[in-house]
């Protein structure tokens, strides 16, 4: 089992004939991804040889969806055509849309999310700026390295790419049965929420490991869904207990204000809702073991 991504999920590439999308497809491919096509209408038509794999590109998403039965839309292209991209692929109803893409201006993002909703959410958005989506074993959407761990009982939900791939690697020898990698910018499709819901519905991931980092409050609005609704164990990690307060990390979505959208504070949260907490990613994925039982 697995969400939202699995071994017979068809993918399409948005961008595909791009430098960083030729790259990426070519590494999709090798880890077993069945990516069906790729859409550019300047190139509609032609084919891309990627090491014996021909891959048509179309000239739009509804097309490469009739043409293919593609259900997940990988996004490659520039951040200032992004929203278009995204929007044309909620226009096509594809189920799942993960936008790879940084460095979108919020407006934009929140364009394509209140659009989304507008059409129904028949269109499942993961990022943007994120790492991807990745069942191992199944099928790998994005830019998380496909040989850093293999298939098991973990699920995994992080803001952070980085960080997604160091718990990849810690926890390697038990596996994952999805990692999902949100994105850290203000606004975003796909929530810690949502991929806990789904983690709990997968009957095949036994404990689920979710990192947070500072700013917002989406990691106490998701202490508060655990508490909840939440009946698998779920280990935490929120990155940036050392950092200032009043000033903006790395990601767009990371500023503290006070006591508001620390590390301190979010770990108390995810602790109040029974989440075991770590000081580091090393100690949180010991934690993982221990719940495991090794």
């Amino acid at each position: 089992m697995a969400i939202w991504l699995n071994k017979d999920s068809k993918v399409i590439v948005q961008g595909m004939t791009g430098a960083t999308g030729m790259k990426h497809t070519k590494l999709m491919l090798g880890d077993g991804t069945s990516v069906v096509g790729g859409v550019n209408p300047r190139k509609a038509g032609q084919t891309v040889d990627f090491e014996g794999t021909e891959v048509p590109v179309f000239g739009t998403v509804k097309e490469a969806i009739e043409k293919t039965g593609a259900d997940v839309s990988v996004i490659f292209v520039p951040e200032k055509f992004t929203k278009d991209a995204v929007v044309e692929a909620i226009d096509a109803e594809i189920p799942l849309a993960v936008v790879i893409t940084e460095g979108i201006a919020v407006h934009d993002s929140a364009a394509f999310w209140a659009y989304a909703g507008k059409k129904g959410n028949k269109t499942r958005i993961i990022g943007p700026n994120c790492p991807g989506i990745i069942t191992p074993g199944q099928s790998n959407v994005g830019i998380i390295p496909g040989d850093i761990t293999k298939p098991g009982r973990i699920g995994l939900v992080s803001k952070s790419g980085t960080l997604t791939y160091q718990m990849m690697y810690e926890l390697r020898d038990i596996g994952f049965s999805t990692a999902v990698g949100i994105g850290g910018d203000p606004i975003i499709g796909t929530t810690h929420i949502d991929a806990l819901a789904a983690f709990e519905a997968d009957p095949d991931t036994d404990l689920i490991v979710m990192i947070g980092e500072i700013g917002g409050d989406a990691e106490e609005r998701a202490a508060d869904f655990i508490k909840a609704n939440v009946t698998k164990p779920v280990v935490g990690y929120v990155a940036g207990f050392t950092a200032p307060e009043g000033k903006t990390m790395g990601h767009a979505g990371a500023i503290v204000s006070g006591s508001s959208g620390t590390a301190q504070a979010k770990k108390e949260a995810l602790e109040a809702a029974g989440v075991k907490v770590g000081k580091t990613p090393t100690e949180t994925a010991k934690l993982a073991r221990e719940v495991l039982g090794g």
